[in-house]
């Protein structure tokens, strides 16, 4: 049985705020650093582990957008690490660039800092819905998955071009390709999608499927009036339209 204690890692430039949700979070049974701004979140993330960053946009010098972004893009350590935003007033644009720049949910200003613990809650479980190497068709010793001129190093979480180029994908957008690839040529409804990405605790704060079936397709590069690789089946859902292959090991070359 498990002993961790997840590690959530606060980032806003308000004392005030950090010190609130920091007190209500590990009275919850959570574990807390906080940090007032990028350079901050930096040296934290490199002294420390963390589970989950609850993440400010609006905050001087690097604001939370531009960290994001940054974080999703990198190689290291925690370029997967789940993130939660922080909005001022629900501003829609706010909420719809972090989205897009790779968070895994938003919560608009002010709130209640148990509305706060039961979005992170959500946010782990989904992240832990999936073992880092998919779960599901491809076989348990496949290190790379092969379609529509894309590789999938699924040891290392990286989606790759055939220029050899990485190309950053937020642990959202990891899980719903691992779905698709577990499920070639198959027609999946939106529900379905929500359940294998998300697991039956889905909850009502949870977006769209569509927006980050749109986000996956900006990945890849499928043009979103005439997608190739996700095609849209109207009234049933999506279909990845392209084969699969499973390799053994990342040396194969095709």
């Amino acid at each position: 049985m498990s002993n961790h204690t997840d590690h959530i890692l606060i980032v806003d430039d308000d004392r005030d705020i950090r010190t609130l949700l920091a007190d209500y979070l590990e009275k919850q049974g959570l574990r807390c650093t906080a940090a007032a701004d990028g350079r901050d979140m930096k040296a934290k993330l490199e002294a420390h582990r963390v589970d989950l960053i609850v993440l400010d946009v609006m905050m001087p010098g690097e604001d939370g957008l531009t960290l994001c972004r940054n974080l999703r893009a990198s190689s290291g350590p925690n370029a997967n690490t789940p993130i939660l935003m922080l909005t001022a007033r629900g501003e829609d644009m706010d909420r719809i660039l972090g989205l897009e720049m790779g968070a895994d949910d938003y919560l608009p200003k002010p709130f209640v800092p148990r509305e706060l613990y039961a979005r992170i809650r959500a946010i782990l479980r989904r992240a832990r819905a999936l073992p880092p190497n998919l779960d599901a068709a491809p076989p348990a010793n496949a290190r790379e998955l092969r379609f529509a001129q894309w590789r999938l190093d699924t040891a290392n979480r990286h989606l790759i071009d055939t220029a050899g180029t990485v190309v950053a994908l937020s642990g959202a957008e990891y899980r719903l390709l691992g779905v698709f690839l577990s499920h070639p040529q198959k027609v999946l409804s939106r529900d379905q999608l929500m359940e294998l990405t998300q697991g039956r605790e889905a909850d009502v704060f949870d977006r769209s499927i569509d927006l980050l079936v749109s986000r996956l397709r900006q990945r890849l590069g499928d043009n979103a009036r005439e997608p190739s690789i996700i095609k849209t089946v109207r009234n049933e859902g999506y279909v990845l339209a392209a084969e699969v292959t499973a390799v053994a090991g990342a040396q194969d070359e095709a």
